[in-house]
Formats: C-alpha cells, structure tokens, sequence
C-alpha cells in the first residue's frame, strides 16, 4: 500500500461517519416530528449553549458559510425560534437569541437526541467510544499542527 493511503481512508472515513451521524439524527428528528433539519440543529444547539454571539460566530461553529447561515437564520426566524438583534457595539453585525419557543424545543429535543447518543455508545461500549474520541483528538491535534 502507498504511504498516506491509510490516512487517507481514515479521513474518508470519518466523513462518511459524519454523514451517517447526520442521517441518523435528521431520520430521529423526522420521525419524531420535531419540525427542523439537522442544519436548523446544528444552529439551535450553539445557541443552546451560548446566546448572543453574532451570524459570524454561528457560522465557525456550525461550518457553514454565510449564505447558508443565513437561509438557515431565515427559517427559524419564520419558525418562531430565534431572533437577531442589532449589535450595539457594531452596527454590521446581527447578534442571535433563542426566543421562548426556542428555548422549549430545546426541552422537547433533547431527550429524543439523547436516545441516538445513548444506544450508539450501547452498542459501541463505553470504554470503546472514549478510546476512538481520544484518538480522534489525536488526529485533530496533527492536523491543526500543519
């Protein structure tokens, strides 16, 4: 085998797990009638974690450019969930928070999600899931390196 092949399949294989991971989650939103997509999640779950930082911010943490934020932003403005504010300290920028509704999805959710997460480290094994995160900080680490 050429060196840096199994690098390679490796990189390859963790986004074909992401994209497992997102079909698992978007096929648990639907068929629990949560009303988003795994993009509109990826969204709420920042702001779960922390309200007020600007489109810009939401943008780095979710990997998602500009446009795509927006139309995202967009919709869940419509859907009653998230609202933008004008940034006092600079005008240019939009500051995102939860609305009410918002912060009750949350509520509603997060028990779904959970499931996913908890029969997935069933099956994986506890030890196993904490042995393949650290590896795969490793690799984060190497990469961030270059």
């Amino acid at each position: 085998m050429k060196e840096g092949n199994e690098f390679r399949e490796l990189m390859i294989q963790i986004f074909r797990t992401r994209m497992a991971f997102r079909r698992a989650m978007q096929r648990t939103l639907k068929d629990n009638n949560a009303g988003i997509t795994f993009e509109m999640l990826q969204v709420l779950s920042s702001l779960w974690h922390e309200q007020g930082i600007t489109q810009q911010a939401l943008a780095e943490r979710t990997a998602k450019d500009k446009a795509c934020l927006t139309n995202l932003m967009n919709n869940l403005e419509k859907k009653g969930y998230v609202y933008r504010k004008e940034d006092t300290n600079d005008r240019r920028n939009k500051l995102v928070y939860l609305t009410p509704e918002g912060e009750a999805l949350k509520v509603q959710i997060r028990p779904i999600l959970n499931l996913v997460y908890a029969n997935a480290e069933e099956i994986l094994s506890t030890e196993r899931t904490a042995k393949i995160l650290s590896e795969l900080k490793t690799v984060q680490n190497v990469l961030e390196g270059f």
